[in-house]
């Protein structure tokens, strides 16, 4: 077995750390914000809409840079691994940079243009945040991607270390910007930014540590190698164009959840920070779907990926069920610290026990049991159904239940509802028909990605000599490509 219990546990725990870090920190943001007025509390919401869209982004090139490293490894080609890093960190760098300007220079056409008329002090207050939120892009996409590549080798403590780095500055600046210095919305985004900063100069100063499998060394030499660059953007463009859909499709969202008033924008913030709480188990646990899928498949064992699939979605399972009864529990006492009106926390409140009922049942389904079809390069097609069932189900369903039955937000949530069970209901398919396990990134000269599509047990490889391991003509090389 490429993973005993205990590697399972030594990848799987710090990510749960690392998540339950990074949750907190949103929660306590929110949490100094709401001190400063319901109109901060709103600013925040709108912008964190666009951040969560780019950073996942950022996050989803670094998936394709893990996956495609995941397995190198797991075909023993560390030379090969190590090189796609170093590519994965120049053309994310490359990426955020450019985001960051295009950001930066229309800060406030982007706000009017997405958002629309809200409130003066609510977009005053959103536009000083999306400014140094922007300048912040590079930090975070860059240290995204590296702690993307220590995962993929199974060493998740790292991420861990360096994410809790990141939120003890972060709140610490925090409280001292907006308690201290008084400066609101402004010291809430400075912190995040100084503290994105430290956090990426240090993973991208620990990966250059000679032990590390992943290291990134010869800085001097940086040059772009499309092929493999292609290999990164093959999962990575998918994933991030799924989720660049997700998230976009809840901007849009967010646009109708304005109209409904500055009470519906604050209780789905509150309501959005608990519920990160309520997946955290299901957030970490997809990421080392990532990393263990990822080398199965690199080593071509199928039938040890699916062992581990359903190993880790039990654990999912459990963990989720355990952790959302006991924030059921305490959801009325964590609103309590929340300096909100009574209509927003009632609001909040019937938004977060929706969620756990449906968490429990279908979350894990819709989004860490998608990783296990990522890792195995089969994120075109959790691209095109999460994207058709976002914009089919779950758009439609939050204008015609939302504005059109007169449910304000908790309609929006139901129509959330309502895409989870679509996508789960396909990426079940999709794994028991077993047409994800059509496709391999493989060592063969002529080809990185080799579809096998007759009997995936045929074309092992290795296993043909003249097909998928020995040196080939190169006038034979389509034969790889097209078997």
């Amino acid at each position: 077995m490429l993973f005993t219990n205990k590697d399972l546990k030594k990848l799987i725990v710090p990510l749960i750390i690392e998540q339950l870090l990074v949750v907190l920190v949103g929660f306590a943001d929110t949490l100094m914000v709401a001190n400063v007025g319901e109109s901060a509390v709103s600013a925040v919401s709108l912008v964190d809409s666009i951040n969560i869209l780019l950073i996942n982004i950022f996050a989803a090139l670094g998936t394709g840079g893990a996956v495609v490293a995941a397995q190198f490894i797991g075909q023993g080609s560390k030379e090969k691994a190590r090189y796609s890093a170093k590519q994965l960190i120049l053309i994310t760098a490359l990426l955020s940079v450019v985001i960051m300007i295009v950001a930066v220079l229309l800060n406030s056409h982007l706000l009017h243009l997405i958002f629309g008329h809200v409130e003066v002090d609510v977009m005053k207050n959103a536009e000083i945040y999306f400014l140094f939120s922007a300048i912040s892009y590079p930090f975070i996409a860059l240290y995204n991607s590296g702690a993307a590549l220590f995962r993929a080798i199974g060493n998740s403590k790292i991420s861990m270390i360096n994410s809790a780095i990141m939120n003890v500055i972060n709140i610490c600046l925090n409280a001292f910007f907006i308690y201290g210095c008084h400066w609101g919305v402004f010291g809430a985004v400075l912190a995040t930014l100084i503290a994105r900063a430290v956090a990426c100069c240090v993973i991208l100063y620990t990966l250059s540590f000679t032990d590390n499998d992943l290291r990134i060394d010869n800085l001097k030499k940086w040059n772009f190698d499309w092929n493999y660059i292609k290999k990164i953007l093959t999962i990575g463009v998918p994933s991030g164009l799924e989720n660049g859909m997700f998230q976009l499709g809840k901007i849009l969202v967010q646009s109708l959840i304005a109209s409904f008033g500055t009470y519906a924008i604050a209780a789905n913030a509150v309501s959005n920070n608990i519920c990160q709480m309520q997946i955290i188990p299901g957030t970490a646990l997809g990421l080392a779907m990532v990393t263990v899928v990822g080398q199965c498949v690199g080593a071509n064992d199928y039938e040890q990926a699916k062992y581990y699939i359903k190993k880790i979605m039990k654990m999912t399972y459990i963990c989720m069920g355990g952790l959302i009864l006991l924030l059921s529990l305490a959801t009325p006492a964590i609103l309590s610290f929340y300096s909100l009106s009574k209509e927003t926390l009632d609001l909040a409140y019937q938004c977060v026990f929706a969620h756990g009922i449906f968490g429990i049942i279908v979350w894990p389904v819709s989004f860490t049991f998608a990783n296990c079809l990522r890792a195995a390069n089969d994120a075109k097609y959790t691209m095109s159904v999460s994207a058709v069932s976002m914009l089919i189900f779950r758009l439609f369903f939050s204008y015609v239940l939302g504005r059109y039955f007169g449910m304000g937000l908790f309609g929006v949530w139901i129509a959330m509802f309502i895409d989870w069970i679509v996508r789960s209901v396909f990426f079940l398919w999709r794994y028991f028909s077993g047409k994800w396990q059509n496709q391999q990134y493989c060592p063969c000269p002529g080809r990185e990605i080799c579809k096998r599509r007759a009997d995936p047990g045929r074309y092992r490889a290795g296993s043909v000599p003249w097909l998928c391991g020995s040196p080939l003509p190169s006038g034979l090389r389509w034969l790889c490509h097209w078997l």
